[in-house]
């Protein structure tokens, strides 16, 4: 989110190692527990496997939860016992409107109290209910993998049989009791839970979970399922309202409100006139550090911030909150704000075995897709953004930036949902590179997810550490941003200062042996690269560096107007460099061009609203793990 910066609001579901673990699993049991427990409880065996994809892509994560407290390879949910061990925490103190000219706008900080099982929705306690179908005891059912899938094949019979139908063979006569599995209540979110698992069935899936066990569901590819089972369900329709999602995914409108306090203040959005008044350029990638009911109370709270769209675990539903031409309040950058679109995801970054759902993983790539298209924003990671690859708007504000979805979030796995996976497309010489590492096989150490210091629970990551030297024993290369006083960079969950992350790319500046260096925030920085298990692919694109005859160009958290540009009545926003240096003799690869622009909007009365757009152009230049910008006055480009 950023958004939430209070410790008292935020649930991550358990990042520690749970209280008791499954047995080790002999090879290719696991498969053999899907087609045990799809015989026992009269479930197609296609059914079984597809519903398990959807939710966990048959992993088991070692008995810890999701973020809606869903465990192992069926989610079977437990919401109370996961928020009853969960460590609270914050990730960063920015102003998220991120305008000089207004006063800083940050996130709430009443308390919440932790939810009872009475307060919690049927979604989230479906763990209780499979303990009863299936006679398994709830700790089982919690960390065994065997006993979880018992207990989801269950929950899947029991949906069949209170619909009246018999436990038929065939798949496409589950359609209804799939929909009911997702726990959604409205026909939207249901019909396109259930449209997605008959999607796997169709095309089929094969991969090696986190138990190191391949599972295989072949593929269906004539399955036609009874749609008009969803009718039956008894399920209320969705808020549709002026929602702007695809058809393909579940979108119900619930408004951020527009509202003014007096005394000039009001909240918790500006209206706009995009695209016709600025580009739609960026979508931003953040977790909502909360749970899904609280984030829906604080989008609806005049007094917040506010983003375009929420996207829920349990199902991937999603809930839009402004009109796309508005301006969210989300990303703690003006100019990336007032260029952008905000998309929250329900999930806390330092909880590492909280882990996000292919459910919503699939539904926000979708929506992703869709805006893309609608805005013709480039599927790279120079315009969709993580939260914390957006920079500080100034020196000052640098530390506090927010560092979601963090190290975590599987962007290897989410841009092959985009239908845009990071692939070689040079040889091994290339001038540039693109991080890319096995996301579930790379697991560096993480500190501070419970306790500071102490290290997290070992789970895969997309981000590669960044060393002063090709050693791993080198000190990690510093961020005199985060640290002016010159202190090294740590390997804390949110420290964002020696990090390169999926997907990122930058232009090499050496390398030696199973090491490689790269430009990153005016120094050389070394990541291990070996030829056998490669942490980054080789890559072309455009470089920059600085012009000639200069010795280093300034760097910009945003690209604003000349001073000239302004016009009366507009007060000038200072042209300030960050506290980096782009010095001669190195690269960095270019993102996109834009001109420097500015969005004067700090009234509740929309008249008076400006955008300012002026002569001088900028670089976006992927710089260090965030993104910054440079004059196209200061630097030369060139193809690597």
């Amino acid at each position: 989110m950023g958004a939430v910066a209070s410790a008292a609001l935020l649930f991550p579901l358990l990042s520690a190692a749970p209280t008791a673990t499954a047995g080790p699993l002999e090879a290719g049991s696991l498969q053999r527990q899907f087609a045990a427990a799809a015989e026992r409880q009269g479930v197609p065996p296609g059914v079984l496997l597809a519903v398990s994809y959807l939710q966990s892509r048959w992993d088991a994560h070692g008995g810890a939860p999701s973020v809606t407290g869903g465990y192992g390879p069926m989610h079977l949910t437990d919401a109370v016992t996961a928020l009853a061990q969960a460590p609270h925490h914050s990730h960063g103190e920015e102003d998220a409107r991120g305008d000089d000219a207004r006063a800083a706008r940050h996130g709430a900080t009443e308390a919440a109290a932790l939810p009872t099982a009475a307060d919690l929705p049927d979604r989230l306690r479906t763990l209780d209910r499979a303990a009863r179908l299936s006679g398994i005891p709830a700790e089982e059912l919690r960390t065994s993998t065997a006993a979880n899938i018992e207990g989801g094949a269950a929950l899947l019979a029991a949906a069949q049989r209170a619909s009246g139908r018999p436990l038929s063979p065939d798949p496409a006569d589950w359609y209804g009791a799939v929909a009911r599995y997702s726990g959604a209540d409205d026909t939207a979110t249901a019909s396109s839970y259930a449209d997605d698992v008959f999607d796997v069935l169709r095309s089929g899936e094969s991969r090696t979970t986190d138990s190191g066990q391949v599972v295989t569901l072949a593929a269906d590819p004539d399955v036609a399922p009874a749609t008009g089972q969803l009718e039956s369900l008894g399920l209320r329709e969705p808020r549709t309202g002026p929602t702007e999602c695809p058809r393909t995914v579940a979108c119900e409108w619930i408004p951020a409100p527009y509202e003014e306090f007096g005394d000039g203040d009001y909240g918790n959005h500006d209206k706009a006139n995009r695209p016709a008044s600025q580009s739609i350029d960026y979508i931003v990638v953040h977790d909502t550090e909360a749970t899904w009911d609280v984030t829906l109370k604080l989008v609806q709270d005049p007094t917040y911030v506010s983003w375009q769209y929420s996207l829920r675990s349990s199902d991937g539903h999603i809930a839009q909150h402004l009109p796309l031409k508005d301006v969210g309040w989300h990303a703690g950058n003006w100019f990336v704000n007032a260029k952008s679109v905000g998309l929250e995801h329900e999930g806390f970054l330092t909880a590492p075995d909280s882990w996000y759902t292919e459910a919503m993983y699939r539904t926000s790539a979708r929506l992703v897709r869709h805006l893309a298209q609608r805005y013709d924003i480039p599927l790279d990671r120079q315009h969709i953004l993580g939260h914390d690859n957006v920079p500080g708007t100034v020196t000052s504000t640098i530390r506090g930036m927010h560092t979601d979805p963090g190290p975590y979030w599987d962007w290897a796995h989410y841009f092959r949902l985009l239908g845009r996976p990071f692939t070689p497309t040079a040889g091994p010489n290339a001038g540039v590179v693109t991080i890319r590492p096995d996301y579930s096989a790379h697991q560096p150490v993480y500190t501070g997810c419970v306790t500071a210091g102490e290290a997290c629970a070992p789970h895969g990551s997309g981000a590669v550490r960044l060393h002063t030297a090709p050693r791993a024993d080198a000190p990690l290369v510093k961020d005199v941003g985060l640290r002016p006083g010159g202190e090294g960079s740590t390997t804390g969950v949110n420290d964002t200062g020696a990090r390169a992350s999926t997907g990122q790319q930058y232009a090499v500046a050496e390398r030696d042996g199973d090491w490689t260096a790269i430009w990153y925030l005016g120094q050389k920085a070394w990541f291990h690269n070996p030829v056998k298990r490669p942490t980054a692919v080789n890559s072309r694109g455009l470089v920059l560096t600085p012009k000639e005859g200069a010795t280093e160009v300034p760097v910009y958290g945003r690209a604003y107007p000349e001073a000239a540009a302004y016009p009366a009545g507009v007060p000038v926003q200072a042209v300030s460099p960050l506290p980096y240096r782009l010095l001669a003799g190195q690269s960095y690869v270019v993102g996109d061009r834009t001109p420097g622009e500015y969005y004067f909007a700090p009234v509740f009365d929309t008249t008076g609203h400006r955008v300012v757009r002026g002569q001088e152009e900028y670089y976006e230049i992927q710089f260090g793990h965030r993104v910054a910008f440079v004059k196209v006055s200061d630097v030369r480009v060139s193809r690597s």
